[in-house]
């Protein structure tokens, strides 16, 4: 299987010149991007915008369900925010598939850095029909 690219997508558009421009590597079920999050992503000093991970989480979730070869659309995002994402630090975000339906997929992701989860999510996406 091969990823989709979408070359002006705000998390991984590389032509999208005020984008995340994110990378994934692909496992059987999981899509995993390291990342450092500049500091113009901050909220707090040294801290990602919560925005900003809910978008990379987002992110590694539809990644995964792409690379199977299904077209989803977030229809839900549910976020634990455990532990500030730093900014200017490698982080590892992970989004990976739980269970798969006609209409929908669910999906786990999370935020680690320096061992310790920092953010989980659990997302509901809706396929596209074709």
């Amino acid at each position: 299987m091969t990823e989709p690219k979408y070359d002006y997508c705000f998390a991984c558009g590389q032509n999208n010149p005020i984008g995340l421009k994110l990378t994934f590597e692909y496992s059987e079920n999981q899509a995993v991007s390291y990342y450092r999050v500049p500091e113009h992503f901050q909220g707090y000093e040294g801290i990602t915008h919560g925005g900003i991970i809910a978008t990379l989480l987002d992110e590694a979730m539809a990644k995964i369900i792409l690379y199977k070869g299904v077209e989803a659309v977030t229809g839900e995002i549910v976020l634990k925010y455990r532990k500030p994402v730093p900014t200017e630090k490698e982080v590892k975000i992970t989004g990976e598939i739980i269970q798969e339906k006609s209409r929908t997929v669910k999906t786990l992701g999370k935020i680690e850095f320096d061992g310790h989860i920092c953010v989980e999510a659990q997302a509901t996406f809706v396929k596209m029909r074709k």
